[in-house]
């Protein structure tokens, strides 16, 4: 049996936002909140597809956000229970944001085929950069997955 060692204990104060993976917080809400924007300031053409986008974007950030903070509290104390919220967490926020990618992708598409219409190359532009952004936040999110559950393995 392994037991949890300081390499894969959670951290708390600051030193949240120096250690791998954790820093990742910050570019996950970065990438994640120009998603929320950049799809939330488009004409929605489709309601289902851009509603799941931004409810995958503002869950993602809300959540975030919440277990950033409370990592810095040091609310956690220690507890390998964090760890394995942490990894559900992450896993469920990569899943999440490669559907609202995908689905935005897809979106993205099928503006395009219409882009030549006056009014449509706007909506098309800032659906590229929300395409853009949710990929990368998906990225993001997948590589934190990756380190969470080797960190939830090894605890």
């Amino acid at each position: 049996m392994s037991s949890a060692t300081s390499g894969t204990s959670l951290p708390s104060g600051l030193r949240v936002l120096l250690t791998f993976p954790d820093a990742l917080f910050i570019p996950e809400l970065v990438f994640g909140g120009l998603v929320w924007i950049l799809v939330a300031s488009s004409r929605v053409q489709s309601p289902m597809l851009q509603g799941w986008v931004m409810f995958v974007s503002v869950f993602c950030f809300v959540m975030t956000g919440t277990l950033l903070c409370l990592y810095i509290a040091g609310a956690h104390g220690g507890s390998s229970s964090w760890v394995t919220l942490d990894a559900i967490l992450q896993a469920t926020a990569a899943l999440f944001y490669l559907s609202a990618a995908v689905l935005e992708a897809y979106f993205t598409y099928n503006v395009g085929l219409v882009a030549q219409i006056p009014g449509y190359l706007l909506i098309y532009q800032e659906n590229i950069a929300a395409v853009v952004f949710a990929f990368l936040a998906t990225l993001i999110y997948v590589i934190h997955q990756a380190v969470s559950l080797w960190r939830w393995k090894s605890s």
